[in-house]
């Protein structure tokens, strides 16, 4: 059985960081809700209590009952688990004077405290909290602070608890990694035995355990996620795996093609569908970006349901889901941020089971598996694309024009970010395809002003996307060169017919998300 720490989520925009660089330290974890630890799993090798945007004496805020878990598990609060665990407990949490954000240094702290083993003095910490512990239980002891902060973290005395004000998750916490690392290996005991290679083997053996002899269909995309679910799948259960490609006529420029090509040397067996017609039909006239997504759902589930129904003795649905698409959904405050269209329970007039082998796993760990598994790495480097396609690219209404347009567009951006070399940090030539995290072309529903020739024009203007991450939980604009920037500009101008104007977004996220719908 594979060890793992629990991360209980109260809500926090940093948690999948957590579960991150616990990942990183070759530690499996699971992030659960605050309410839902599982009691019973004898795996669970320590409890992390994440931050959280409540105030602990809020009325609304998230309460756990610790009493089954402590003294029996190591525990760790971060930030609101920290003051959760002190207001619980008999302390005092207060609204700060102002605002305790950013960096801040732990000027005195137990060196040779269990959880600061190796931090070094001064070591900068990230702040990010609107409340402060102002008062302890007479059990516990503090065992750092900083300037601001005089219960920067403290220990239960006796007690394998532990809890920090700040954020050790965060990339500014220089020390943070080292600190989650002392938590994790030397107080909770995890080997640092999860890797690509012994998730291929336990979730393929869970798989087979399952599934058994049951019938899966998988939806594929043509995307990094599921073809790495379809090729896990393909290890465990072989030919009792049906692949349904749905066109929905809003893929990139001639990938349908090829993506079916790609599945056959994988050696699937993949059944392929040109839906775009009926796609088309029902998106006609529709702007609002949630519906577009509805409608497309929908419509893929009904396109994708007449053909399972042919696989009469199917059982189960799996998918290529993955632990951002299930964060960006739906979070712990059960507010929806936007709909995935792998996300959110199957239709019942489906009666299929779920199954999602890569629901935990983050985008550069699904890319992991991929290579593990010998995926080739034109399909493990693919960027990443949204399931609704070209849907959420174009602003406005759908139409077969509007599509083409794009396609042209997106067609030349891409195949230019493939073609220009650069030269990486180590010195070798690298493509700025594989320098960036993500890109895409938008439509504007705007018409600009042009000159060609001794014309006057009234035509389109698209967008250029592009963003460096590794999560695409947090994301910055890729810094392109000017020289590349200017031929693609060039080349969509006089290639696409329809488009006379070119710009390129500086936006990153947070605030503005990757897509523009």
């Amino acid at each position: 059985m594979e060890e793992k720490i629990i991360i209980l989520d109260f809500g926090s925009q940093t948690t999948q960081l957590i579960g991150r660089r616990i990942r990183e330290l070759n530690v499996y974890c699971e992030i659960v809700p605050y309410n839902k630890f599982p009691h019973g799993d004898g795996s669970v090798k320590g409890v992390i209590l994440s931050g959280s945007p409540f105030s602990v004496y809020d009325q609304e805020a998230f309460k756990v009952d610790l009493g089954d878990i402590r003294g029996k598990l190591p525990i760790l609060g971060i930030c609101y688990g920290a003051q959760f665990i002190a207001y619980t407990n008999g302390g005092k949490v207060e609204p700060a004077g102002s605002r305790e954000y950013g960096r801040a240094n732990l000027g005195r702290f137990e060196h040779d405290n269990p959880l600061l083993k190796g931090v070094r003095g001064h070591s900068q910490v990230w702040m990010s909290h609107g409340d402060t512990i102002t008062a302890i239980p007479d059990n516990f002891r503090i065992i750092a602070s900083t300037d601001e902060v005089a219960i920067a973290a403290y220990q239960v005395e006796g007690e394998q608890m532990w809890g920090v004000q700040f954020h050790p998750e965060v990339f500014h916490s220089v020390d943070g990694t080292l600190m989650l690392k002392n938590f994790v290996v030397d107080i909770c005991g995890c080997h640092q035995t999860w890797s690509s290679a012994s998730f291929v083997d336990t979730t393929v053996a869970e798989l087979k355990e399952q599934i058994g002899n049951d019938r899966v269909i998988l939806g594929l995309s043509g995307g990094v996620d599921s073809s790495v679910a379809a090729v896990l799948l393909n290890r465990a259960i072989g030919k009792n795996l049906t692949c349904i490609f749905v066109d929905h006529g809003l893929l990139r420029k001639n990938e349908f093609h090829n993506v079916m090509h790609d599945y056959e040397c994988l050696g699937l067996n993949v059944i392929g569908v040109d839906a775009s017609e009926k796609f088309f039909k029902d998106l006609e006239g529709v702007s609002d970006p949630e519906q577009k997504r509805k409608i497309i759902g929908r419509d893929f589930v009904e396109v994708f349901n007449a053909e399972a129904r042919k696989i009469t003795d199917a059982r189960w649905l799996a998918q290529g889901t993955i632990y951002p698409d299930r964060i960006e959904s739906l979070n712990i405050t059960g507010k929806v941020i936007k709909s995935h269209h792998n996300v959110g329970g199957l239709p019942k007039e489906m009666n299929l089971q779920l199954c999602e082998p890569l629901k935990w796993l983050f985008k550069d760990e699904v890319r992991r598996v991929g290579r593990e598994l010998g995926i080739p790495e034109h399909l493990i480097g693919r960027h990443p694309f949204p399931g609704p396609g070209l849907a959420v690219r174009i602003l406005g209404d759908i139409t077969p024009e509007k599509v083409r347009i794009l396609q042209d567009a997106d067609d030349i951006f891409i195949q230019g970010l493939r073609d220009w070399k650069v030269k990486d940090a180590d010195g070798r030539e690298v493509s700025l395809y594989d320098q960036v995290w993500q890109a895409g072309v938008i439509l504007l529903p705007v018409r600009s002003v042009g000159v060609m020739g001794d014309e006057r024009t009234y035509e389109r203007a698209v967008a250029l996307r592009a963003v460096t991450s590794t999560d695409a939980m947090t994301a910055d604009w890729a810094r392109l060169p000017y020289d590349f920037l200017a031929k693609v500009s060039n080349d969509i101008i006089n290639k696409v017919k329809g488009v006379n104007r070119v710009a390129y977004d500086i936006s990153s996220k947070p605030p503005s998300t990757i897509e523009w719908e």
